[in-house]
């Protein structure tokens, strides 16, 4: 198992009814997932809404995070951003809060070319000792990384990990561990031999998944039955559908920070549905 543990959980952000952020709803839900399948938590990533965090929010998240978790499990912070000198400030200041990890998004928007990503990362890797994970998702930044070039990226000091999230590129990389960036992608990247992934639907189905690492000669029955509820996961725009599913099933994760908006009510539909026809619905209601 990598040192970062195989089920990592991108764990939304709690926000209260005046979308502030839930200090004691982070505390609770990191310690939810780690105690229900998750071997860390990645915070302030997609689907912790980091884009409409202020670096003050971010940096108390990861704090937050940190001190409760207490080494129990790890933790990863998100502190990409497509403006090199951002990413590098928020590497440092993770750094000095005791992440075990990074993960780094490839720049989005301004889509650099090769050079300028090779030089965004060097620079990202030279801010810290800590081990940093590679994004590669290229439907929300527009730039893909081909295999080539993590493989070169890999040849960097400290990074030493990619989260998969292009189908297309799905392959074992020289000097990289793997990690699936889709929930749909896990069984496949542990029959590649990797090392795990960095998920959504492990809020709701955390020891599910936990199983397919654990159990792999049942790891396509398992996957298999979880189809739905990934799909339900994207029913609409990550976060959106999971923060729908927290809250159903009752753990008080709020809402969501404009230009998202929550889940109507044919997007709830798909989720309670999916939920129900799992089981979930009944067990957190029984």
């Amino acid at each position: 198992m990598s040192g970062l543990g195989a089920i990592l959980t991108a764990m939304v952000t709690p926000f209260d009814a005046q979308l502030r952020v839930d200090e004691d709803g982070v505390a609770r839900l990191a310690n939810h997932l780690v105690s229900n399948g998750s071997d860390g938590v990645v915070v302030c990533g997609t689907t912790g809404e980091a884009t409409t965090l202020t670096d003050a929010e971010h940096l108390r998240v990861i704090e937050l995070v940190v001190a409760e978790l207490k080494g129990r499990a790890t933790v990863v912070a998100g502190v990409g951003s497509n403006d090199t000198r951002h990413a590098v400030h928020l590497t440092e200041r993770a750094t000095a809060l005791g992440v075990d990890g990074l993960l780094h998004v490839t720049p989005y928007y301004n889509r650099p070319n090769r050079r300028g990503m090779i030089r965004h990362f060097a620079a990202c890797a030279e801010a810290t000792d800590k081990p940093i994970v590679l994004y590669n998702i290229p439907a929300r930044t527009g730039t893909d990384m081909p295999n080539d070039l993590l493989a070169e990226l890999a040849q960097l000091d400290n990074v030493t990990a990619v989260k998969q999230a292009n189908p297309d590129n799905l392959a074992p990389v020289d000097g990289l561990e793997l990690y699936a960036g889709n929930d749909d992608m896990l069984a496949d990247v542990l029959e590649l031999g990797g090392a795990g992934g960095i998920l959504v639907a492990s809020h709701v189905v955390g020891e599910e998944m936990r199983r397919m690492v654990d159990e792999p000669e049942r790891r396509r029955e398992i996957d298999a039955t979880l189809q739905e509820i990934y799909a339900a996961m994207g029913a609409t725009t990550n976060p959106i559908p999971v923060k729908a599913a927290m809250n159903l099933l009752g753990h008080r994760v709020g809402g969501l920070r404009l230009p998202l908006v929550e889940a109507d009510e044919q997007e709830l539909a798909v989720v309670r549905g999916a939920l129900e026809r799992h089981g979930l619905l009944a067990t957190a209601s029984a």
